[in-house]
């Protein structure tokens, strides 16, 4: 069963919030960060990036970047920008994009429950990019961006949050990118005992998104046991920030694929080699987005075509069935010759939220093809996650994307 603690929360003040509020760090490239923080002092992601703050020539990873991101928290603090919960609690975020709300409890979860896969994965980390935030979350002695995870539905879970949403929330704002956010304090009588008690009653959840930012964080809190033998186990490092979503609230993006070159094929060998397990259907000039399972768009020197996976190429098998998994088995890899698409510099990953016309402007520019893909849904990803199995890389793209600094969670 699942042990999701109220905590003692570092935050903005109520005036602070909406500039404070940034985009996931790994959102950005070092440019990228650079405009995004200029003339925006207060941004988090001065402190998530804080290689901003140095010349171009120090290196992202050096050691006085993160000592800058220490020093820009503890100012923060020090002024006044966030204000210290004075007991634990829990608190309720949510975002709303095109109309369309999902509604989160902010807590943190158990490095333990991820150690015995109470709380389950679907995808791989990579070492390097772990060491990044490992780095940060040590030196900073703070997690500074929640873990996405989601749950099955539970009732006592939706009444607590119902009436937390009945009173007025601390932040109320819109982000540049049109997005809401609403966060509301979870303080009404017995609720905090309330809600911990509910999770006590759920047996699993699931990581959305942020698979390297929870491996880091449960890694700095093995350290810091090792650091402190004596440990009890209720320390804060022995937990992670999160925000814990309801499955039938989140809605998955498609994550997008394009290909620089034919492989060495003509176009006819192509469609050939396509044609033994794909149903193929010219669309025309109109992009296409699949409405189903097992299609799949394939834009080709200005035309859009529809693919069909034929049934019986389809397996039982959770991970082989994806759509993800279909395109690579059977087009990808075989034709094209991605035959790792971790590493191969062949193939790009375009997230949904970026449209078609960018598939269609990288497949004009520096690709050759692109493929539109179903979404994977989150029954896919459950299944996936219960059989103990991983995704392939770049199956899910989660929009909209939580905020960081909206909450931090101190270590000790």
């Amino acid at each position: 069963m699942a042990a999701v603690k109220p905590f003692i929360c570092i935050r903005p003040s109520e005036s602070a919030a909406a500039q404070v509020a940034a985009l996931p760090y790994d959102v950005y490239s070092r440019e990228e960060a650079c405009r995004a923080v200029a003339g925006r002092p207060l941004s988090f992601l001065n402190i998530d990036r804080a290689e901003t703050q140095f010349p171009a020539e120090v290196d992202t990873y050096d050691p006085k970047v993160y000592e800058k991101a220490r020093e820009l928290l503890d100012a923060r603090i020090a002024d006044g920008t966030f204000v210290t919960e004075e007991q634990e609690w829990y608190f309720l975020y949510q975002l709303t994009m095109d109309g369309r709300s999902q509604t989160g409890i902010v807590a943190c979860a158990s490095i333990d429950d991820y150690l015995s896969g109470v709380i389950k994965k679907h995808e791989n980390t990579r070492e390097d990019k772990e060491l990044d935030r490992i780095r940060h979350v040590d030196v900073t002695n703070a997690h500074t961006g929640p873990i996405f995870l989601a749950y099955r539905g539970n009732e006592a879970l939706k009444r607590q949050m119902e009436e937390t949403m009945g009173r007025k929330p601390l932040y109320d704002f819109v982000t540049e990118d049109g997005i809401g956010h609403r966060v509301w304090k979870m303080d009404g009588p017995g609720q905090t005992e309330a809600v911990e008690a509910a999770f006590a009653a759920v047996p699993q959840v699931y990581i959305a998104d942020g698979h390297h930012r929870a491996a880091s964080a449960v890694k700095v809190g093995v350290q810091r046991r090792q650091e402190h033998p004596g440990y009890t186990g209720r320390e804060p490092f022995n937990f992670f920030l999160a925000v814990l979503f309801p499955e039938d609230q989140l809605r998955i993006l498609p994550y997008n694929r394009v290909v620089k070159d034919l492989n060495g094929l003509s176009m006819e060998k192509f469609f050939t080699a396509v044609h033994a397990h794909f149903d193929v259907a010219q669309v025309g000039a109109e992009a296409f987005a699949p409405k189903e399972k097992g299609t799949f768009g394939m834009y080709l020197d200005g035309v859009w075509y529809m693919l069909r996976i034929r049934p019986e190429f389809v397996p039982e098998d959770p991970v082989k069935q994806l759509d993800v998994s279909l395109l690579q088995d059977f087009l990808l890899g075989p034709v094209l010759g991605i035959g790792d698409p971790r590493t191969d510099s062949r193939i790009g990953f375009v997230g949904g939220i970026r449209g078609l016309k960018e598939l269609e402007r990288r497949a004009s520019e520096d690709m050759k093809l692109a493929f539109s893909m179903y979404p994977t849904s989150m029954e896919e990803l459950f299944a996936v996650a219960d059989a103990g199995r991983l995704m392939p890389p770049k199956s899910t793209w989660f929009e909209p994307k939580l905020r960081s600094g909206l909450f931090i969670h101190r270590l000790t």
